[in-house]
């Protein structure tokens, strides 16, 4: 069993190697665009704007996500399930605040919040709990809100509505689950798989390391996680630089003053990118004299709630039914949110 679980393994870690290679191909190109050599053949005005922008979103982003991913890597090797399951009240409207304020003392990525989560839910905590910390944690932390402050940092505003909008959003799903789904919404466990997590959660569980060994735990965990987000950060910033070289200056401008569509475009483009939430406000920051602020807010807020490698995540652990569910009561209040603040000409 061992060796199949091996064998499963290999074309993922291959596709990940694959597009780390790629991305540093993609940063050794630009390097070279920047050299004497090869300078007359990077040098038309569209690829100079190209270089600008993804450089400059990735020298930006890159130290919030190395805070992430270390601070991420020592809560998975030191903070145990039950440590975090002892600040959960009975109330259900007390939990969902308890909830959002594990978001802000434990700042998790949510590409670890749905495995942590399932097992949290298996030993006792209440499913409108869970939800709610699968939403809000990725955007209610400290590193969150630091990263975004300093993106947005002539207008601080951006990152206090973004704070806000997040929690609301999540405390209305959380309350409309606990009000209305009863039923255990957690998938089976596939056969095949089940002694494989079962050797993976041992195989971490904190309490089983020896103390000189969670150095190194703790090194892997960030190491692994930098790598994971670091592909999805450079894809978005490939993304936004297309963009802005692709679609026309007068186009975007149109687009982006569009009232409801451009929320509505923001918020598809949060899905689509996945990126991590330690590092989309620099992916919004460099559009924003192109998009609104409201705009740009439900792009933070929407995509690390909802986006595509979260979505694949939930499906392994929740029925698709709630998860579905899940996604459009998101993307009903996140857009019901921007509009507001849309209103009042933010």
């Amino acid at each position: 069993m061992r060796s199949i679980a091996i064998e499963k393994r290999k074309p993922a870690s291959s596709n990940r190697h694959f597009l780390i290679i790629i991305s540093l191909i993609i940063v050794f190109l630009l390097y070279l665009s920047s050299t004497s050599g090869l300078s007359s053949v990077f040098s038309t005005a569209k690829l100079q704007v190209f270089k600008m922008v993804f450089i400059s979103i990735i020298i930006e982003a890159l130290p919030f996500v190395l805070i992430g991913v270390f601070v991420s890597a020592i809560l998975q090797v030191f903070v145990t399930d039950q440590m975090v399951q002892r600040f959960i009240p009975k109330n259900p409207f007390l939990g969902i605040i308890a909830a959002s304020v594990l978001g802000i003392i434990f700042p998790i990525c949510e590409c670890g919040m749905v495995p942590a989560i399932r097992k949290l839910i298996k030993k006792g905590m209440p499913l409108y709990v869970a939800v709610t910390f699968i939403l809000v944690g990725p955007i209610l932390n400290p590193i969150v809100f630091l990263s975004t402050l300093t993106a947005f940092r002539n207008q601080p505003v951006v990152a206090y509505y973004r704070m806000g909008l997040a929690f609301i959003v999540a405390l209305i799903v959380g309350l409309i689950v606990f009000q209305f789904v009863k039923s255990n919404q957690l998938r089976d466990q596939v056969d095949q798989t089940k002694e494989n997590h079962h050797h993976h959660d041992h195989q971490h569980d904190p309490a089983s390391l020896p103390v000189k060994n969670k150095f190194i735990e703790v090194m892997g965990h960030a190491v692994s996680e930098f790598f994971d987000m670091g592909k999805y950060l450079v894809f978005g910033s490939i993304i936004v630089a297309l963009l802005q070289i692709i679609v026309s200056q007068n186009s975007l401008i149109e687009l982006g003053n569009s009232g409801p569509a451009a929320n509505i475009l923001m918020m598809g483009l949060g899905f689509i990118l996945s990126l991590c939430s330690t590092s989309d406000a620099f992916v919004a920051q460099s559009l924003q004299t192109i998009f609104t602020k409201s705009s740009l807010i439900g792009f933070m807020v929407f995509g690390p709630m909802i986006n595509i490698k979260g979505i694949l995540m939930m499906l392994a652990v929740f029925k698709s039914r709630f998860v579905l569910l899940l996604c459009t009561l998101v993307f009903i209040f996140v857009l019901i949110g921007t509009l507001v603040l849309q209103s009042i000409n933010l």
